[in-house]
């Protein structure tokens, strides 16, 4: 006597995404960046993160740790970069690593802005103004947030080269693409809101001018390595590092609206916990991205299994990312694919799990 096999417990998590042109993914599961601070000297990265990489490459996609663009960026320690000749070296090992298990990687560019440390840097942090945000430094203890020095014009168009050649690096590192990071209060985050941009000039005052770093940064980028091979990390949710202001919802419309002309891969949502409704969202953050953006969105923030399928199901998003669960099991994609119980993370689980 035969039986039918068993159903797949989340089979919406395995369906295939055609991202973009240059690339298709097998699943709809994306291993969310996550700050690991396993970089070596010179933020190089190790044979360690190669492993722990090629360990998870079933994922539909892989967006690394946020990688820093240029020393003044940095903010924790051993935060890899992705400016140096040996970084750039170091980066191959983990591609390669990857590539070779199957999978797919973009490369998540980053600078801290104002929440950046002269301990890390040896230099006052830089930001669209000079507003300090407050409190201790997280993995770092003993340091205090310092108060930034306001970027000049000239110095915000230096930037936004430097995001190109970031994004060129990434690219002859071997990653597939890379993700912008324009979340969670860092620079581009800083550039958008009222509350960190009082600027006059042409990147601050207005709506379009608080989003003109956001836009240019993303169109360099574009240039350098391609649309179909790039995506932006946002928070519409002022949830760390900043507060949210009045009409700062409309910056980001107005920003999405732009984003969705340029063909991206994807928009990602940057949030620790999607449950969360904002009265000036009018609701959950990924909701208010699919919304206003009309290609592929990545939805995440503490969603578990279950529910992320579900969401896939009802089209509320493209692809659903997935953070801590990843560190604690390596062999994630396989349990959820077999029903087998997945171990919860905790923060001092050791390395060895790499």
């Amino acid at each position: 006597m035969s039986s039918d096999p068993r159903p797949m417990p989340y089979p919406h998590l395995f369906q295939p995404v055609v991202l973009s042109e240059s690339l298709a993914l097998p699943n709809s599961v994306v291993m969310a960046p996550l700050t690991r601070c396993f970089a070596g000297e010179g933020l190089v990265p190790t044979d360690e993160m190669a492993s722990y990489y090629a360990k998870r490459a079933d994922a539909g996609l892989i967006v690394s740790e946020a990688t820093i663009i240029s020393p003044e960026a940095q903010g924790y320690p051993d935060t890899p970069g992705i400016f140096s000749p040996e970084q750039i070296a170091g980066w191959k090992k983990v591609t390669a690593a990857v590539q070779a298990n199957g999978g797919r990687i973009f490369n998540q560019l980053w600078h801290l802005g104002r929440v950046a440390h002269s301990h890390y840097t040896g230099t006052q942090p830089v930001a669209p103004s000079a507003i300090a945000w407050q409190g201790r430094v997280p993995r770092s203890p003993g340091l205090e947030y310092e108060m930034p020095r306001e970027l000049s014009t000239e110095e915000v168009r230096v930037l936004v080269k430097k995001y190109a050649q970031a994004a060129s690096n990434a690219l002859e590192a071997g990653f597939d693409g890379v993700e912008i990071h324009g979340a969670n209060g860092y620079l581009i985050d800083q550039f958008l809101r009222q509350q960190t941009n009082q600027r006059s000039d042409e990147y601050g005052g207005s709506l379009k001018n608080r989003a003109r770093f956001a836009l240019e940064v993303t169109d360099v980028v574009i240039d350098a390595v391609g649309a179909d091979k790039v995506g932006i990390r946002l928070s519409p949710n002022a949830h760390v590092h900043l507060e949210h202001s009045p009409g700062d919802e409309d910056t980001f419309i107005y920003l999405l609206e732009e984003l969705g002309t340029r063909g991206l891969a994807y928009v990602h949502e940057g949030a620790f916990d999607d449950h969360i409704e904002y009265d000036y969202l009018g609701g959950r953050a990924s909701a208010f991205l699919r919304k206003h953006y009309p290609g592929n969105v990545i939805a995440c923030g503490s969603l578990g299994f279950e529910e992320a399928d579900a969401m896939l199901k009802n089209g509320q998003t493209d692809l659903v990312a997935i953070g801590r669960p990843f560190i604690a099991n390596p062999d994630l994609m396989h349990k959820l694919q077999t029903g087998a119980d997945t171990t919860v993370f905790d923060q001092d689980m050791p390395k060895h799990l790499v």
